[in-house]
């Protein structure tokens, strides 16, 4: 059976919270997540198994450009394959509403998001020096062409 990826809104900040005091040392606040759903400023879309978020993605649509802001996925439901279903489905989005490109930045050790990004065709294009404000590490910055 295949995870149905779903639009979160507002009534789901609740578990996003949850989920990301899970996979983030540094994480977002609930009026950055209030701002951005209720402004729509970025989409998120997620996976629910049960009564549980098990993974989530946050990106923004701009014209032409969509850049991912957050993708996290539950300790417990990782290597199952949710980042993937989740990045598609921001794809298929992508596809429907125009855009051209996407951009993103990852830290410089995170060997899975890494390992995804770049089986989905993302390139590197640069790197901000001590960029992340947990771990001063490196924030590797991709690119996709649509």
């Amino acid at each position: 059976m295949t995870d149905a990826v779903i639009d979160l809104g507002v009534s789901d900040v609740d578990d996003l919270i949850e989920l990301e005091g899970r996979c983030f040392e540094y994480h977002w606040t609930r009026d950055q997540f209030l701002l951005g759903l209720e402004s729509g400023a970025y989409r998120i879309i997620g996976v629910r198994r049960g009564a549980i978020l098990a993974g989530y993605m946050a990106f923004s649509m701009i014209e032409d450009e969509m850049e991912i802001l957050n993708l996290a996925v539950h300790p417990d439901h990782r290597r199952q394959g949710l980042g993937e279903a989740l990045l598609a489905r921001s794809f298929e989005i992508c596809a429907a509403e125009g855009v051209t490109k996407s951009f993103l930045d990852v830290k410089v050790s995170n060997d899975p998001a890494l390992a995804l990004y770049r089986k989905f065709g993302y390139k590197k294009i640069g790197v901000r020096k001590k960029y992340y404000p947990d771990t001063r590490e490196d924030a590797l910055l991709f690119r996709y062409d649509f």
